[in-house]
C-alpha cells in the first residue's frame, strides 16, 4: 500500500498511531454551543408575597451578578450523545420522543456536571438562572402575569391562576419551539427542568453578590418547570429540588461558559 493512499484515510492513520502508542484516545468532536451574553446587573430574586402560588422558600432579596454567557438552548440529545460516545457513558433514554434536537432528559445533576466539565463549562448558579430567565421582568413569568401553551411546553390542563386551559403535549418538544425571552434565551419556562449548580437551601435575606447557594446539603436545585408539570411550577421564582443522583424524564440542563 502506498503511503499517499494511507494518509488520505484519517481513521486508518489514527488506528495505526494508536497501535504504536502515539494516539490512545479516539478523537471525538465536541458539540458547538450557541451562547447568549447576559449583562451584569442587580435584581430582586424571589417573589413578592402577593404573587399567586408563591411558596415560602422564595423570599425576596437583592442580588448583584457579574456578566456571564449562558447557552441559548437546553442541552440536546445530539450534544449529549457525543459526550457519551467520547467517554463511554451509557446514553440516557429519550422515552421514544426523539433524540437529535430534543432536550436531553433522564440525566442526573452528576451527569449534567460531568458534561459541563467535559465541555469546559459549568452549570448556572440558581441566581444566574433566575436573572437570565427574568430578562428584566418582575412578573411571575417573563411573558407577564400568565403563561400559555403557545408560549411554553407544560401541562395545559393546569393553567395559571384560573386562566384558560391549553394543550398538554405529554412529551418534550425540540428546543427553540417557542419565542425567546428578552435576553434571547429559549425554553426558560417549561419543556424540561434545568439543573443548577447550587445545593438547595434557604435564601439569605441580605443583599448578595454572585451567590452560589448553600454551602452544603442533600438536594440540588432545578428551575423552569417542564412538559409534565403545571403552569405555576414554570414561574420564574419557583424552586424545585431533587437528590443529585436522580434522573427523570422531565429533567435536563443548560450551560454557563467559564
Amino acid at each position: 500500500m502506498k503511503i499517499k493512499s494511507v494518509m488520505k484515510k484519517p481513521f486508518f492513520v489514527l488506528a495505526i498511531l494508536t497501535m504504536l502508542g502515539i494516539a490512545t484516545v479516539a478523537q471525538t468532536k465536541k458539540p458547538t454551543i450557541a451562547w447568549v451574553s447576559i449583562p451584569a446587573g442587580t435584581f430582586t430574586m424571589g417573589s413578592p408575597t402577593s404573587e399567586i402560588n408563591r411558596r415560602s422558600d422564595e423570599t425576596q432579596h437583592q442580588v448583584t451578578l457579574s456578566a456571564f454567557k449562558m447557552s441559548k438552548f437546553e442541552v440536546t440529545f445530539e450534544q449529549y450523545d457525543l459526550f457519551c460516545d467520547a467517554t463511554g457513558r451509557s446514553k440516557p433514554s429519550d422515552e421514544g420522543w426523539g433524540r437529535g434536537n430534543h432536550p436531553v432528559i433522564n440525566v442526573s445533576w452528576d451527569d449534567a456536571t460531568a458534561f459541563a466539565t467535559w465541555m469546559g463549562c459549568r452549570l448556572p448558579t440558581e441566581a444566574e438562572w433566575e436573572y437570565a430567565a427574568r430578562g428584566g421582568t418582575t412578573t411571575p413569568f417573563s411573558t407577564g402575569n400568565n403563561l400559555t401553551t403557545s408560549q411554553a411546553n407544560y401541562d395545559g390542563n393546569y393553567p395559571y391562576n384560573g386562566n384558560a386551559k391549553g394543550e398538554y403535549r405529554e412529551k418534550t418538544l425540540p428546543v427553540g419551539s417557542f419565542a425567546a425571552n428578552a435576553y434571547g434565551l429559549f425554553d426558560m419556562h417549561g419543556n424540561v427542568w434545568e439543573w443548577c449548580s447550587d445545593w438547595y437551601g434557604d435564601y439569605s435575606t441580605s443583599a448578595q453578590t454572585n451567590p452560589k447557594g448553600a454551602s452544603s446539603g442533600s438536594l440540588r436545585v432545578l428551575r423552569g418547570g417542564a412538559w409534565y408539570f403545571n403552569a405555576f411550577g414554570c414561574r420564574t421564582a419557583y424552586r424545585l429540588n431533587n437528590p443529585p443522583g436522580r434522573h427523570l424524564f422531565d429533567q435536563g440542563f443548560r450551560l454557563v461558559s467559564l
